[in-house]
């Protein structure tokens, strides 16, 4: 029988409960300096948190909703009182639940990271866009890019994915085009629906003519991505990634949604196609169920629900299986520059999607926010910005301006 743990679970070593963990961190002492008499200056007795410059003194978050495309993401602004402020980006969320995060958020410290990924367990979108804007305030307030606060680089430009919006070729055509312009050599497309009614070869015919004519719009050198979004199962999953062995894909990205061993083994063993997914995912117990046995070839951690600070463990673990991880990403441009500095810093980071707008209009949005348009290539690559945090400068305005609320 195991001991109890110091979190009080029976010897599990892992706590179940983020109230619990909320009044751990809550009562946890403060020791101070060898060598002071008492507690360090401004430090608050049994909450952790002081008067220091990283201590998070305000926070503004923007709801947003892009124009034409209708894309929804979260932004937070997080502010010290050494008057350092940086920007993290999450999934949707209520306002709701940010009016409910905000007092566990101010008063803490940007370096405790670990604090919010236990405390918001159950809101990974918040967690993510508060972890990533305390990650760009340390890495600003050290004067260092992001991807060198994070220990890189480990490469000098980052290998990115376009992911052109639109579910039919009619749709997806213009910005398929534009992302190739812009200097994209990969580029994600979406899987024709599935009829239950199609007999199974004419569906492949239908997928396998979607990939054809993908091909051809964006011309002769340019890798496909085949994104299922979740919608087979796992017998109509490998039947497909069979008979597309010959058509050489990046990779069958999220086949199923079904993510047990035996059903994801039946994808990954019939067919030499390699399997990515994750994008639903935000246990990293669950990431290490499935690299243990073999059932995934790429990992796909969504920026919308993992902050970098949970992926880089999710990655550790993948490393020791010799598996790559490219974050899926779907949301807005601040979540790509945070992307593109991770990839830069990750050494089993293979390449970093990056949402390509059908509307022009959604597109001008994204770069307004950003100060200029960020989200370009050159021959497939993105260059590194050497600037401190995310390396630009985020326009409270456009954010304001494209917000549905703002909290």
């Amino acid at each position: 029988m195991n001991a109890p743990s110091q979190w009080g679970d029976g010897g599990q070593g892992r706590a179940r409960d983020p109230k619990r963990i909320e009044r751990l961190w809550r009562d946890r002492p403060e020791f101070a300096p060898q060598g002071a008499a008492g507690p360090r200056p401004g430090a608050t007795a049994g909450t952790g948190a002081g008067a220091g410059p990283l201590t998070i003194a305000a926070m503004r978050t923007w709801r947003i909703k892009e124009p034409v495309g209708g894309r929804r993401y979260t932004v937070v602004r997080l502010e010290t009182r050494g008057g350092v402020a940086g920007y993290g980006e999450g999934g949707p969320v209520k306002g709701v639940e940010i009016a409910e995060a905000k007092p566990r958020i101010l008063g803490r410290r940007a370096v405790e990271q670990e604090y919010f990924r236990h405390i918001f367990a159950a809101s990974p979108a918040i967690e993510a866009a508060v972890s990533n804007a305390c990650l760009d305030i340390l890495a600003r307030q050290g004067k260092a890019p992001l991807y060198q606060f994070l220990g890189g680089p480990t490469r000098f430009k980052a290998r990115v994915l376009a992911s052109p919006e639109g579910l039919e070729p009619a749709a997806f055509k213009a910005p398929l085009e534009r992302a190739v312009q812009a200097g994209f050599r990969a580029v994600t497309i979406p899987i024709p629906r599935h009829d239950a009614l199609w007999r199974m070869q004419a569906y492949v015919n239908a997928v396998r003519a979607r990939v054809a004519e993908a091909r051809q719009m964006a011309g002769a050198g340019i890798e496909i991505v085949l994104d299922a979004a979740g919608t087979l199962t796992p017998g109509d999953a490998a039947f497909v990634a069979k008979a597309l062995e010959r058509d050489h894909l990046m990779w069958l990205d999220e086949p199923t949604t079904v993510l047990t061993n035996d059903a994801l083994a039946k994808i990954s063993d019939e067919s030499v196609v390699p399997v990515a997914l994750g994008r639903d995912v935000t246990d990293i117990a669950t990431f290490q169920n499935l690299l243990r046995h073999g059932s995934l070839d790429l990992l796909r951690p969504s920026l919308a629900l993992n902050s970098l600070h949970k992926i880089r463990r999710m990655a550790a673990i993948a490393e020791t299986h010799y598996v790559a991880v490219a974050p899926y990403h779907d949301g807005g441009p601040i979540g790509t520059l945070a992307g593109i500095h991770f990839n830069a810093a990750l050494a089993n980071s293979f390449i970093q999607q990056v949402p390509f707008p059908a509307a022009e209009r959604d597109a001008a949005m994204r770069a307004e926010i950003t100060g200029g348009p960020q989200e370009m290539a050159v021959d497939g690559f993105a260059a590194l910005i050497n600037k401190p945090g995310l390396g630009v400068e985020i326009s409270d305005a456009a954010l304001a301006k494209y917000s549905e609320e703002t909290l």
